[in-house]
């Protein structure tokens, strides 16, 4: 596995660990759906975040979140619907990032809750 793949596999559990000490219960990690992965899917309360987790290291120009695009955006509402409806779920659905920037050996993780509106 490459180097860059560790990191991102590290950056998911630093978020999954994040979400858990917030009070999230970590309903599915790396969701697959057609074309379609959700990196998290977490609730709290009548909340299901469908969360995307973007690594970054510190020489990274762009800002992280600006990253998702709208092709993004497309299937990660197409496959949380998905998951949805198979669930059989009523509650609220939203979409967050979490980006977590390296320093050297520390991370500075933020939450970005409603990142994007799926209408």
């Amino acid at each position: 596995m490459g180097k860059h793949n560790e990191f991102g596999k590290e950056g998911e559990q630093l978020a999954v660990d994040f979400l858990k000490k917030n009070g999230y219960v970590i309903c599915y990690k790396n969701y697959r759906y057609l074309k379609a992965e959700i990196d998290i899917i977490a609730r709290k309360d009548d909340v299901l975040a469908i969360v995307e987790v973007r690594s970054r290291s510190s020489d990274f120009l762009e800002n992280i979140a600006e990253t998702v695009t709208p092709k993004k955006i497309k299937l990660l509402v197409m496959a949380a619907d998905h998951y949805v409806n198979e669930n059989n779920m009523d509650v609220e659905v939203r979409f967050d990032i979490i980006t977590i920037l390296k320093n050297t050996k520390q991370f500075q993780l933020e939450h970005i809750e409603s990142a994007f509106f799926h209408f």
